[in-house]
């Protein structure tokens, strides 16, 4: 059995770093709403907010009742955009919430044509 330290190396290596992170979607295919996201760890992300979808208890209470109301069938997952991790220091953080921030602009996934609310001004 490995140690623990050849554990925690293996991990930084490999692990989370190489993991892909970006900007994400959940479409609705009945009436076109969408919720977006962000992650560092798009698998992860979009795993638990299936998981939630399917067990009833995601945060997003409109987009859950929908999920109900259309099945799981009506919706899609899809990754908008993919930051590709470096080994050089970035600011994945803010990457990240610069490219929602684009997103959010060009879907403007609000009232009628999503899940979310209008930022405010």
């Amino acid at each position: 059995m490995a140690s623990k330290e050849a554990l925690k190396a293996a991990y930084k290596q490999d692990g989370h770093r190489l993991r892909p992170m970006g900007v994400y979607q959940i479409k609705n295919q009945v009436n076109d709403k969408r919720f977006l996201g962000a992650s560092s760890n798009l698998d992860g992300t979009l795993a638990r907010d299936r998981t939630w979808l399917g067990l009833g208890g995601h945060q997003n209470k409109a987009l859950q009742q929908e999920w109900k109301t259309f099945g799981p069938e009506a919706f899609t997952f899809e990754v908008l955009e993919v930051i590709t991790p470096t080994d050089e220091p970035r600011n994945y953080s803010e990457e990240l919430a610069i490219l929602l921030e684009v997103w959010l602009e060009t879907l403007q996934p609000y009232g009628e044509r999503g899940y979310l609310s209008p930022p405010r001004r």
